[in-house]
Formats: structure tokens, sequence, C-alpha cells
């Protein structure tokens, strides 16, 4: 692997990055620092596209529409704000009573996910964007992550000072279940399939099943990490990156680290796989979010790499179909 883009302009640290989905326009990659000024760029060449200026205190979160129309931002200055990211135009603010952390459309694009130091998670209708949010819930500390899944039916939470993901149905407003971590979990993603779920807490880095929420598989990691991302396409390798200021890489399948970057002068707060799983983006205390590309042949994946996938996705699906078994044999008692 060769020498990262490097990507300036944030002037403080970056603590959030998301990705689009591939559109006809190519994909996008956002930011979010304590600067104040979420940034759009070039998902593939790290290009800077725009800045979205008006929030006055940290954005501490950043999320792009699946058609990377609208951009999201969540900030210590008590509002979470959406924007047009074509014209980088301010579209609404919505207020909140304390600082928001986290913020996520909906698979639909018709509903913005919040939550923050007020321990209340909040749905805002984009369609209606003055009309009262809907409230799930109460959270039982301070609210870190969110993210939607099950076709926008549930979703999930984590929180600043206690374990566990929480996971709601937002028909009953109700837990259906908890999914148990040691540590405070720091960073949670959903597959682009919903299959999955990849959450890092203190030194460990987790995968669930998106379905049934049985554990897969859980790695112990160099260092405590603060974000992990799973290869979007095969699934045969994750990221994750952390205090010690790299980026590592590792196989799905066996944990075994495979690749490691170093550059970034600082620690590093969030890492994601690009859309393809050709590259992956960082962002860290240094200030910059830095793109590496994954290189055509690495030594560890050389032999037969589509039949190791393909070995992975069976173990993968064996494990899932055992849990759903289980479980059925559980209601049946």
């Amino acid at each position: 692997m060769g020498a990262p883009l490097v990507c300036h302009g944030h002037s403080r640290p970056v603590v959030d990055v998301a990705y689009s989905p591939v559109t006809p326009d190519g994909f996008f990659l956002i930011s979010a620092s304590k600067d104040s000024n979420p940034m759009l760029r070039n998902g593939e060449t790290g290009d800077w596209i725009g800045t979205f200026e008006g929030h006055k205190g940290a954005v501490w979160s950043c999320s792009l529409d699946k058609n990377a129309i609208r951009a999201a931002s969540a900030s210590a200055d008590f509002t979470a704000k959406i924007w047009n990211a074509l014209t980088g135009d301010e579209l609404h603010s919505f207020e909140h009573k304390h600082i928001v952390r986290a913020c996520a459309f909906s698979e639909d694009t018709h509903r913005l996910l919040t939550g923050g130091m007020e321990k209340i998670l909040r749905i805002f209708d984009l369609n209606r964007p003055d009309a009262p949010p809907k409230e799930v819930g109460n959270s039982p500390g301070s609210i870190r992550t969110v993210e939607w899944l099950h076709s926008d039916n549930t979703i999930l939470s984590s929180c600043t000072d206690t374990g566990d993901i929480r996971l709601w149905d937002i028909r009953s407003d109700k837990i259906v279940h908890t999914l148990e971590t040691k540590s405070p979990v720091t960073s949670a993603e959903v597959s682009q399939d919903g299959r999955y779920i990849t959450t890092a807490d203190g030194s460990s880095v987790k995968f669930w099943d998106g379905k049934n929420f049985g554990l897969l598989k859980s790695y112990d990691m160099p260092c405590n990490v603060e974000s992990a991302s799973l290869e979007p396409k095969h699934g045969n390798t994750f990221i994750a990156g952390g205090e010690d200021m790299w980026v590592h890489r590792f196989d799905f399948q066996t944990g075994e680290e495979i690749g490691c970057n170093k550059g970034h002068h600082g620690p590093v707060h969030c890492v994601r796989y690009a859309p393809g799983g050709e590259s992956y983006t960082s962002g860290s205390e240094d200030g910059t979010v830095r793109i590496w590309v994954v290189g055509s042949v690495n030594h560890h994946e050389e032999s037969n790499p589509s039949g190791h996938v393909k070995l992975v996705a069976e173990e993968v699906v064996r494990k899932a179909e055992s849990l759903r078994i289980n479980e059925k044999a559980a209601e049946a008692k």
C-alpha cells in the first residue's frame, strides 16, 4: 500500500467521517471536526468540494443521504442541521436542549435520527421539518452513536459512559435487544446489506448478526480503538483505529493483522471503508483526513483470494443459521 491521500482543511481534530453510497456522479466523503465546519470531498480522490458553514460549536457527527443530495451534522451548539450537499446551503436547523453527538439519515432519506447529552433519541420528519420530532424511549446515558436498520423499523444507539448497544423498535418505542459489551461502544456500523453490525468498544472489535443480533466474531485489538469498519464488498477484512495513531487492517476470518498504516500524528478517532472497498479513510486528532488505497495484491491475501472470501462468507452464514435455529428452538419451548 502506497502513501495516503492527505486531505487538509480542518483546523481542529476530525471526529467523524462518512461515505455516501455510489451515485451516478461517484461517491462522496463528509468529515466532522471540532472546528465547527463539516467538509465534503470527492470520495475517490479526496478533492475538496465544499465546506458547510453555520455551526457555532464543535461538530461531532456527520452523514450523507443515499443520493448524496443532502448532508446532516450534529453539533455542540445544541443543533442538528440539514444541508443541501450540492449548493452548501443550510436547509433546516433542529434545535436541541444540549449537545448533539450523533445523527443518521434513514434509508428512505425522509427522516433524521439524532442523539446526544439529553439522553433522548429523536426522529425528525424531513418532509415536515417544523413538526415536533418523535421521541424514542429513555436512554440510560448520554448517546454516542446512532444507526438505522431493518428497513428503518429499528434503530440502534450506544452511550458515552455505559457499555452495550440498545436496539429499539420505533413502532413500539421499546428496546427489543441489547448487545452486551464490557466498555462503552464508540463506533457502530451497519453493513450496506444490513447483515452485519460492526462495533468498537475499549480494545475490542465485535461483529454481530444484523438480523437476530447474535455475536459472530470478537477480536482483541493491540490498543484501545475508537472506530472500526468492515470491508463492504466481500467482508473479508476490517480496519480499526485508535490511541496508537495507526490504522490497522485485519483478516476477518482469523483476526490476524495484515496491514498497518502509519502517518497520523495523533489518535485516530474514526475510520470507514469506501462503499466499494477499494480504499478507506481515517480522521485524527491531528486535523487531517487520510484516504488509504487498498493495494492490488497483499502478501497475506495472495493465495486464492476468491476462495478465501467464499470460505469466510460460508462460515459466517453457517454461524448465523445456527444462531437462528437455536433462537427458534428457544421460542418453541
